[in-house]
């Protein structure tokens, strides 16, 4: 049996704000994401240590700083005009291009 792909309402690159979980109030951009699962990577949301063995002659090991995914449905997109975390609504411009726009201010959020 499949599972049918998930439609995210982020994408790599949105500005986004964590709503739950330990990092609640936490913005960074979206780095990967994954629609399969239905998580997302967000740069310095969800970080943990990984301790790495030094593979080779004269290099090094140590702990590295990780971002791990998270799900989507924990954020929610974030508007530079308002300043407020958003959900996101759709509208066609006149030359009949598509774009999201802020439920809150009605203010254009794609680039």
């Amino acid at each position: 049996m499949t599972r049918a792909i998930k439609k995210l309402h982020v994408k790599k690159g949105d500005v986004v704000m964590v709503v739950s979980g330990k990092d609640a109030g936490t913005k960074g951009k979206v780095m990967t994401v994954f629609p399969k699962t239905g998580k997302i990577i967000v740069e310095g949301v969800s970080v943990a240590t990984h301790h790495i063995k030094p593979r080779g002659m004269g290099q090094a090991g140590g702990r590295i700083e990780k971002e791990t995914p998270i799900y989507a449905s924990k954020v929610m997109l974030y508007c530079d005009h308002c300043k407020k975390p958003t959900r996101i609504g759709h509208r066609f411009l006149d030359d009949g291009k598509k774009v999201r726009v802020c439920k809150k201010c009605g203010e254009t959020l794609d680039n």
